[in-house]
């Protein structure tokens, strides 16, 4: 299968133009028409009749009439009663679609409303990462060859009248339309194959290799299909692949790893999708942010990490944020989520445009001690200490336990090359005390012992996955586990994934 003709020219045209009014945004203003938009849609819900949309005219107006929610609240307050049916209760008319979801490390599994005019949306996004693309490689052919989007299954179960649900790509790909599909794979009957690992089998036997020329995904599930593409055909595996598309995860992990794959000249470039809504896409070179998506179907606020669960916390839009500040994302958005806690934290490198980073989530801090680490520094801390002990870090979790009166770290590791793990573990302590003075006081003060860190066999993380069910592109490994309970289970499964599920 090879794309019918290159639409490239046609898209140059309308990517300039697209590109040119991204360029001449006003992101306070953009966002406020947006936010009463929203607000507008949505005043005759439940919601919107609940929380007064019809009278707000500021986003202060906003912010005080709604209250911050995570999806438990928003669950129990709105969707329990009448799942899978949502009429009129956060969107006008009856919602069509529910985004599952587990996120990492929440154990209940989320069904994320989807409207159609947040797959609009979400479709405009996706045009507007080709836009950026060709404003960086002019000479790029995005439509000269195969799109090959890496999801989960695409096939969505019937649960009521006019309601399907399933994984987030599935949902995106019974949206895109006919016109567009020719330039699509895979398939739709290997789309449509549930078990993950029987569909990376198919992938890798029926892939038109030398057609694809842009492929997305999640850098570790990417990974593992071009490793079995290589295996058949060789290196590189996609010989004319010019754009890879990754988000989900960090990068960093995995970009050495991913880049023999590549043939010379691909370019690579993030994305930060959510199942709530398209947040950001990358707009210039690798590490200088993600550039907010200010006119794409959200309204986006910023909640200083450490005031999230305060009383009355802070809350910064595009008119209000500042650089170098942790915050949690909060959305509102044409599927009917208003100020809605994402669970991811950000950092602004920019203002005009809002540029960000992505930091970790919400939930992926340690600090069963008092030693407040976050995701970011708990990352970085073992890259660095992975790489001077000369190895690769393929996945990891940790967590906390205690050890008599004391507490410690443990972490599961899976590394590629062979290490002594109780080096591994005092370069890890080392890289952990110079990062974060809270971590070394806890360690000189013995409140803390030193880390204990196990590694595991290759294919230990996918064997633990498997058994949960959790295999595919929807799934990412949940690498901070807090609470000393559900880490004591992960841990245990991971040892022997024969053993149980996922904890929750």
């Amino acid at each position: 299968m090879s794309a019918p003709f290159d639409a490239t020219p046609l898209l140059r045209a309308v990517a300039a133009r697209r590109r040119a009014r991204l360029l001449a945004m006003d992101p306070a203003l953009t966002q406020h028409a947006l936010l009463m938009g929203l607000l507008q849609e949505a005043a005759a819900t439940r919601f919107g009749r609940d929380h007064g949309f019809a009278t707000i005219r500021s986003v202060a107006d906003f912010q005080r009439a709604v209250p911050l929610r995570r999806y438990e609240a928003l669950h129990d307050d709105y969707l329990a009663a009448s799942l899978p049916v949502l009429d009129d209760v956060l969107w006008p008319g009856r919602t069509p679609y529910l985004a599952l979801s587990s996120g990492t490390t929440s154990g209940r599994t989320k069904h994320v409303p989807v409207t159609r005019a947040m797959m609009r949306a979400n479709r405009g996004a996706a045009f507007d990462v080709l836009v950026w693309h060709l404003a960086q490689h002019p000479r790029a052919r995005p439509f000269g060859g195969l799109s090959f989007m890496l999801g989960g299954s695409t096939d969505l179960q019937a649960v009521a009248p006019g309601v399907r649900q399933g994984d987030l790509s599935g949902i995106a790909t019974a949206g895109v339309p006919w016109f567009l599909r020719r330039w699509a794979w895979p398939p739709e009957r290997i789309a449509l194959m549930p078990d993950w690992d029987a569909k990376l089998a198919a992938l890798a036997a029926e892939a038109p290799v030398r057609d694809i020329g842009t492929l997305s995904g999640t850098p570790s599930w990417l990974l593992v299909l071009l490793e079995r593409l290589a295996a058949r055909h060789g290196m590189p595996p996609l010989p004319a692949l010019e754009l890879l598309i990754h988000g989900g995860v960090a990068w960093a992990p995995y970009r050495d790893r991913l880049a023999p794959y590549l043939p010379p000249g691909c370019a690579t470039r993030e994305v930060y999708p959510a199942s709530e809504g398209f947040v950001a896409i990358a707009d210039r070179g690798e590490g200088e942010g993600l550039r907010l998506n200010l006119d794409r179907g959200c309204f986006f606020e910023f909640v200083p990490v450490d005031e999230l669960d305060a009383p009355n916390p802070t809350r910064h839009w595009a008119a209000t944020i500042e650089t170098g500040i942790d915050y949690a994302v909060v959305v509102s958005s044409c599927a009917g989520l208003f100020g809605y806690v994402l669970g991811d934290t950000v950092r602004f490198v920019d203002r005009a445009p809002p540029r960000l980073l992505v930091t970790g989530r919400t939930s992926w801090t340690l600090s069963a001690f008092g030693e407040h680490l976050a995701g970011e520094e708990i990352e970085a801390a073992l890259l660095h200490a992975a790489a001077q002990a000369g190895v690769a870090v393929l996945e990891y979790v940790v967590g906390p336990e205690f050890v008599g009166h004391a507490g410690r770290h443990r972490w599961c590791v899976e590394a590629s090359g062979a290490c002594d793990p109780a080096h591994l573990a005092a370069l890890l302590d080392t890289a952990l005390r110079a990062q974060n003075d809270d971590y070394a006081a806890h360690r000189d003060g013995a409140q803390l012992a030193p880390p204990e860190l196990v590694l595991l066999p290759p294919g230990a993380f996918a064997a633990w996955m498997r058994a949960q069910g959790k295999m595919g592109g929807q799934h990412k490994v949940p690498r901070v586990i807090a609470d000393p309970a559900r880490f004591a289970e992960a841990a245990a499964a991971l040892s022997d994934p024969g053993r149980g599920r996922r904890p929750s």
